[in-house]
């Protein structure tokens, strides 16, 4: 699948400097970089839905290991 990534100048510039001092492509370099940080991304997105479908159901905040294991993580 082909995507279009618009990006800062300055990310340009440094993303076109690595894959000339590496010899590899640029597109090495974005793949390199969703591979390295999709899971973090994927976590975060998934724990501010649980966090606001728990706030939703009116539950009293509890800390975060009491939330966790009644979640079953």
């Amino acid at each position: 699948m082909a995507i279009s990534v618009r990006l800062s100048p300055e990310d340009e510039q440094r993303l076109e400097q690595l894959a000339a001092r590496t010899g590899r492509s640029k597109t090495f370099y974005v793949r390199e970089a969703i591979h390295e940080h999709l899971d973090d991304l994927e976590e975060r997105y998934w724990a501010d839905r649980v966090i606001r479908e728990w706030e939703e159901t009116g539950k009293k905040s509890k800390p975060a290991d009491k939330l966790w294991a009644e979640l079953g993580i």
